[in-house]
Parts: C-alpha cells; sequence; structure tokens
C-alpha cells in the first residue's frame, strides 16, 4: 500500500512540474513568436521587393570571357596554366599582371577544362571558390577568420543552442570550402603576414586544425562531429590560384617556392581596340571607322576599354545615334583621368646621338626606351677642368613594398654611366676633352644597367658627331672590358622592340633563346664592339661623313681583346 501511495505521488509531481514547464515554455513563446515573425515577414518583403529591381549588366560584365578564345592576347599564359592545373598533379601557382587582362576568368575556365580530363583529381562537381585577400581580415582575437576558418566559443552573441551548452563550434573558413577545388585568391599580394604564415601551414598540410580554451575532449556534451574536427582538423585539400598586380620580388619567398609562376602579359593597343568593338557591339552601338583604335590608344587594359565604350555609347544614344564616334570618345577623355599609351615606334633613320633602348615596365610589360646624348667640348675656364657626365631623366630612388616591409633602393642607372665612361676611354677617344649629357625623355621609371650598350653607344655617336641607326635597339648591361653582361627581361623587351618596327634587336648572348631563332630580326651579341659596327653600319652604307675630330674608327672596332 505505501508503495503504491508513493508511486501515485511520484506521478502527481512529474504532471505538475511537466504542466509548469510547459505553460513556461509556452508564454515564452508568446511573448516572442508574434514579433520575431512580424519582423521577419517584414524584413523578408523588403528583400523580394528589392530582387525584382535589377539593373542592366555593365558592359565589362557582358564581354567578360566565357571561352578561351574570348580572352584576347593571352595564349602563353593560358597554356602554361593549363600545364600546371590540368595534368595529374596539379601545382599551386601564381599569375602576375596588370588588371583587365583575364586571370580571373583564365583561371575558372581552366578549372572546368581540368575537370574534363580523366587524369585529372578534380571531379566534376569541384569548387571555385573566389576571394579578395584585402576582404581577408585578420582578427587577433580569432573570433572570425573567413579565410582560413574560426571558432565561435560559447561567450560570444549568437551562440546558438551549442554554445549555451558550453559547446565551441568551429566555422570553417574559404580554404576548406575549395576542398577538392581551386581557390582563387585575388590581390595575393596585400595578404596579412599571419594570414599568410596561416595559409602557408594550411598549404603545407592539408587541413586547418583549430583550438579552442571552451573544448574538453572527455566532454560528452560535445556531438561526435565536433570531436573530430579538434581531433582530425577540416580538411583543406585544394589547389591555390592567386592573382597579383605586384611584382615577384614584392611577393612572400615562402609562398613562391611553394606555387609555380605564370606572367599574363599587358594588352596591345590593337588587342583593346578588339576589346572595344565587342564592348560596343554588345551596347547594340556601332563605331565610326578608327574610333576602336582611338579608344585602344587610352586603354591599358579589357577592363578600361570596356569601360570607356560603355560611357561613349551612352553619350552617342543620348544624342539619338546609335553610332560612337571619335568625338564621344573625346568628351569622356576630358572628362577622365585618361593617358595615351607611349609611343612605341622606333623612330627610324640616322641621327647623331638617338639610340633606342629597351626597358621592362610592370609586370612583364616591354617598353622601347628613347636615349639622347650630346657632347660639348670644353673652353674657356672650363677646358682645364674634369669632364662633366650627367644622366637626367632617370628615377634616383625607387620605393618597393615588400610584404610588411618597405624599401628604398637606389637606381643604377647613372652607375651605369660610369662603366660607358671607362669603356669608352680605354676605346682611345679623347673623352677628358668633352662634357656629355644623357637624358632618358618621357618620365620612364628607368632602373638597372639594362641600358649600358644603349647609353654607349649614344655616347659614342655624340663623342664621334657619328649618326647611328634609329630603326634598331639594344638591351645589356656594359662590363669594363666593353663585354655584353645578360639582364632581365628580355622577352618583353624584345616583343616591345619588334611592336614598334625594328628592323634589328641586339640582346646579350646569355639572354638568346631558342624561341628568338626564328627571328631574323633579333641578333645576340657578346661584345659593345658588336653592337657598335651594326649601328654603324647602316650610316656607312649611306654614305654619311666620316666622324669629325676623331678617328674614323675606335681601335676597339678593329681588334677584339683575347
Amino acid at each position: 500500500m505505501l508503495y503504491a501511495i508513493i508511486l501515485v505521488v511520484q506521478l502527481l509531481v512529474t504532471v505538475v512540474m511537466g504542466l509548469y514547464f510547459w505553460r513556461a515554455l509556452r508564454r515564452s513563446k508568446a511573448a516572442e513568436s508574434p514579433a520575431a515573425r512580424w519582423d521577419s515577414k517584414a524584413e523578408m518583403d523588403k528583400i523580394r521587393q528589392m530582387r525584382t529591381v535589377r539593373l542592366n549588366m555593365p558592359l565589362n560584365e557582358q564581354v567578360r570571357p566565357r571561352d578561351f578564345s574570348a580572352i584576347i592576347g593571352q595564349e602563353a599564359g593560358i597554356g602554361a596554366l593549363k600545364a600546371i592545373l590540368c595534368g595529374p598533379n596539379p601545382q599551386h601557382v601564381i599569375l602576375y599582371g596588370p588588371p583587365g587582362v583575364g586571370k580571373t576568368c583564365a583561371a575558372r575556365l581552366v578549372l572546368e577544362e581540368a575537370k574534363k580530363r580523366s587524369d585529372s583529381p578534380f571531379l566534376k562537381d569541384a569548387p571555385f571558390v573566389e576571394m579578395d585577400a584585402t576582404c581577408a581580415r585578420f582578427d587577433e582575437r580569432a573570433i572570425a577568420d573567413p579565410l582560413i576558418g574560426s571558432v565561435h566559443d560559447p561567450i560570444y552573441q549568437g551562440a546558438g543552442q551549442l554554445g549555451m551548452a558550453g559547446v565551441p563550434q568551429p566555422k570553417p573558413g574559404a580554404v576548406t570550402k575549395a576542398h577538392g577545388g581551386v581557390l582563387f585568391l585575388d590581390e595575393i599580394g596585400e595578404l596579412h603576414p599571419m594570414q599568410m604564415n596561416k595559409l602557408l601551414k594550411v598549404l603545407e598540410d592539408r587541413k586547418v586544425m583549430l583550438e579552442s580554451a571552451y573544448y574538453s575532449p572527455g566532454d560528452r556534451n560535445v556531438p561526435g562531429h565536433i570531436h573530430d574536427i579538434f581531433k582530425n582538423g577540416l580538411p583543406a585539400d585544394f589547389r591555390l590560384v592567386g592573382a597579383t598586380t605586384r611584382s615577384p620580388e614584392e611577393i612572400s619567398p615562402a609562398l613562391r617556392s611553394r606555387c609555380m609562376e605564370v606572367f599574363f602579359r599587358p594588352l596591345t593597343a590593337a588587342e583593346t581596340a578588339r576589346i572595344a568593338k565587342n564592348a560596343a557591339k554588345a551596347a547594340g552601338c556601332a563605331m565610326e571607322a578608327g574610333c576602336a583604335d582611338f579608344i585602344g590608344a587610352y586603354s591599358p587594359g579589357g577592363r578600361d576599354a570596356a569601360n570607356l565604350t560603355q560611357v561613349a555609347a551612352g553619350i552617342a544614344l543620348s544624342k539619338g545615334r546609335h553610332e560612337i564616334r571619335q568625338g564621344d570618345v573625346e568628351s569622356v577623355l576630358r572628362a577622365g583621368s585618361y593617358v595615351k599609351r607611349p609611343d612605341k615606334r622606333l623612330a627610324g633613320g640616322m641621327r647623331v646621338g638617338r639610340v633606342h633602348g629597351l626597358a621592362v615596365l610592370g609586370a612583364n610589360l616591354g617598353q622601347v626606351l628613347p636615349i639622347e646624348a650630346v657632347a660639348f667640348e670644353k673652353s674657356g675656364e672650363r677646358s682645364g677642368g674634369s669632364p662633366e657626365w650627367k644622366a637626367t631623366g632617370i628615377v634616383d630612388t625607387e620605393r618597393l613594398n615588400a610584404g610588411s616591409r618597405t624599401m628604398v633602393r637606389r637606381s643604377t642607372a647613372a652607375g651605369a654611366l660610369e662603366n660607358v665612361r671607362s669603356v669608352l676611354r680605354q676605346s682611345g677617344l679623347p673623352i677628358d676633352r668633352f662634357d656629355l649629357h644623357i637624358d632618358f625623355p618621357g618620365g620612364l621609371p628607368v632602373d638597372g644597367p639594362s641600358a649600358g650598350v644603349a647609353m654607349a653607344i649614344a655616347a659614342y655617336s655624340a663623342l664621334t658627331k657619328q649618326p647611328v641607326s634609329g630603326s634598331m635597339a639594344v638591351t645589356g648591361e656594359l662590363g669594363l672590358g666593353g663585354e655584353v653582361l645578360p639582364v632581365g627581361g628580355v622577352p618583353a623587351k624584345v616583343a616591345a622592340a619588334l611592336e614598334g618596327g625594328a628592323q634589328l634587336v641586339l640582346v646579350p648572348c646569355e639572354n638568346y633563346e631558342e624561341s628568338f631563332a626564328s627571328e631574323p630580326r633579333i641578333k645576340p651579341i657578346a661584345r659593345f664592339a658588336e653592337a657598335l659596327q651594326l649601328f654603324l653600319e647602316e650610316g656607312a652604307e649611306e654614305g654619311c661623313p666620316a666622324p669629325h675630330g676623331f678617328a674614323a674608327e675606335a681601335p676597339f672596332l678593329a681588334a677584339e681583346p683575347n
């Protein structure tokens, strides 16, 4: 009997407590749910209304490449990227190049191409996760890390039911979302150094290890999948494709050592003109003859060409025309900060003290570098003093951003002038009787000794009054013994010279590539004497007068040292 009474009492207590918590739960829902439902419905109505409003797609998005044939001028870069990602062992890669040349589109298309390969490890559903490194904020408290991933600890707002139970919750980042596919990290050179170090660790381990002071391996309230994450990490086996407009020297050496490197070259004026034509067609407008070339002359990249065309098309349509005219483009140029591309055409003919050197600007952009020299014979009070040799138009110092550091480097172009003086002195020329002024017109950022040979030819021409060819270009460092030393960026320099109409391009023997053999206009040189002789030969063939005041031939032209 006593046992039955106890059972009845327990049952009553259980029912009473159950009713109490049930009524408390109903009161809680009655207090919160109606307002929450009303707020949610109102916000959802706003979002649906916003989604009904759509603007026309900008032209630069309409002309975005959908296949490889639409990526203009990057055949070599795309070929290299395919070789890196489409094989059985894809590698991490960094893409260098100016903005608007197709780096992002190429990476997307190459992944789609890789998915079709039977020997590729990328599955049919391999993700392409795109992220801008400038938006990958670094939080010292590790509350949120959109790139690597983080842990939502119970103490933070919005921890949810698991947080209320004291359970830390891992939040995957972009590296985990890209597992099995490609993580495209744009502007990777802007990544915070701490984030860069974390990324390098992930590339090495192919997983993300997370930590939390609130995690206890023996806590039975923690779900099994969270135990597994803290024990084994989040998977992050992907291939990194980083893109940057910076130069390789500004990228972390540790990252570069883990990645292949591909350079996307700048677009030529003719190529941006083609993009302008495609943009005009997408806008439903025709173009006046020569208008596309005019736009190309002011557009360094495809995005610039599309934007300029879109605004010019708007001007034409506002005037009731469906044809873009040069006047429309000129109106846009006056309103914007557009700068015309430097003229790469060689002057041609024979001139005294005028030589075309070659330079590299930015990411693999070759540039014809005009060099002018003039010599003045000293007289009066200056006749007994030391000669004054100076170079102008160069960058004396250059500020380089190298990750978290900033370096200031002095230009070595001015120092190359001292080598020129020493070599010409060995030739027997009475250089002490003359002051010499060498100028690099145009304000180009000349640096490095690669203009040494061109400077020496210009100086020799000015000192001897001997005209030299204006249809040739040369690059190379000048050694003190008259040898031509190797320099960097030769393929880009050669491409710029040939595009500018050079009849002959002289490069150091050590920079001569097998691919140059098919182009007879590219000639390797080992010594300064060879280069000078070639620049003088055109003048000799045209019957130019012998040099005034010096021997007709410099001694080093007649014989080479042993």
